[in-house]
């Protein structure tokens, strides 16, 4: 019986698909409940968990400890958000992710649920059978796996749509030679999932919501529901709070889900995954010129190899921080909140790709910084 485990949320998706986003709507939306949250951040800015700090969390009160200056076990940051900065949760499962839930084990009583997103690279299924640990499975149970699917970059065949392509690709690349294609990453993102939620839907048009919904059906058995989600899931309070009852206790048979990764292993590949060839880097500038940002920003997501950019801009006048995002060539943008009273009002955003050259980044961002009195 599964009544008094705490039930806990796996958000798995690559990078870019909404993860975050679902998360703060899920923070801000469902209320009545004490929520602690795990982040697991790919590189070396934690933008994620930044951005859920900003959200209007439920548990107690937290603190800003941080991580062990070190490199130690992750601690609480902030109103019950928790930081794994290691990329591979898969890799650091013992060292990083049971530290954490020994900790959230330990103040059970105050938890309601638990939310934890994976890094885009990550691979969830090691993540969700340490929850068959002893010490985790007396006290918390996994109330579902969410695979969360950029409806436009799977329609457009960026990822998973055109196969021969990524394969060719990876024959072509001999450093790539035992290592899952980013097809199948995706395809083991969603072998596991309880639930697959296509996000940005109204971008699609039905042509294309076709071509993804059939790749999704080839991917999971038709138990599995997936649901076409677009920007109106934010403040949608009944489906957000549905997502966190599905109660499918997915611990119990992920032993027995086959995935690329595993056969990698057993064919006696070595452990070096994808994401270990993936480049990051952080731009931190001042108050800069929005527009001129979002321009420049543009180009460089035409002229380089940038599989992800996200972060946060200081706009001279504006009282809210305005957070960016791009996915391939599309870029976005918003206001999420206030900045803090003795927050620098400083403008920081984090690149994932290959090749990248951060002093190149930098150079042709520089020019859209507002220079300040001194």
């Amino acid at each position: 019986m599964n009544l008094n485990k705490i039930p806990a949320t796996v958000v798995t998706g690559f990078l870019g698909s909404g993860k975050t986003t679902l998360l703060a709507a899920m923070l801000r939306q469902v209320t009545g409940k004490r929520i602690a949250v795990i982040v697991n951040e790919f590189g070396e800015q934690d933008i994620d968990s930044s951005l859920l700090r900003g959200c209007a969390l439920s548990c107690e009160e937290g603190n800003e400890e941080g991580r062990d200056e070190a490199g130690g076990a992750p601690v609480e940051i902030e109103n019950g958000i928790y930081e794994l900065a290691n990329g591979c949760i898969c890799c650091t499962v013992e060292e990083e992710f049971l530290p954490v839930m020994k900790q959230l084990m330990a103040r059970r009583d105050t938890i309601d649920h638990i939310l934890i997103e994976t890094s885009g690279l990550a691979l969830p299924k090691p993540l969700v059978q340490a929850f068959n640990w002893p010490e985790v499975r007396q006290h918390c149970t996994v109330d579902a796996i969410i695979t969360v699917v950029d409806g436009p970059a799977v329609a457009a065949g960026r990822y998973a749509h055109d196969v021969e392509r990524v394969e060719a690709q990876r024959r072509a690349d001999e450093s790539l030679d035992h290592d899952p294609s980013l097809r199948e990453l995706l395809d083991d993102q969603l072998s596991v999932a309880d639930l697959v939620l296509v996000s940005k839907t109204d971008l699609l048009d039905p042509a294309e919501r076709a071509r993804v919904e059939a790749l999704v059906a080839q991917r999971v058995p038709a138990s599995v529901k997936t649901l076409f989600i677009d920007k109106g899931l934010a403040e949608d309070r009944a489906q957000l709070e549905a997502l966190m009852g599905i109660g499918a206790a997915s611990e119990e048979g992920i032993d027995r889900i086959d995935n690329h990764h595993d056969r990698h292993h057993a064919e006696g590949a070595h452990h070096d995954h994808a994401h270990d060839h993936f480049d990051s880097c952080v731009i931190r500038l001042g108050e800069v010129d929005g527009e001129a940002l979002a321009a420049r920003l543009q180009q460089l997501l035409q002229h380089h190899e940038i599989y992800r950019a996200k972060g946060f801009a200081a706009i001279p006048g504006k009282p809210m921080r305005r957070v960016i995002q791009a996915v391939g060539e599309r870029l976005d943008g918003y206001f999420d909140r206030l900045w803090g009273q003795d927050e620098p009002r400083a403008t920081q955003l984090v690149f994932i790709g290959k090749g990248l050259d951060g002093a190149a980044l930098h150079a042709a961002l520089a020019d859209v910084e507002i220079a300040t009195s001194a």
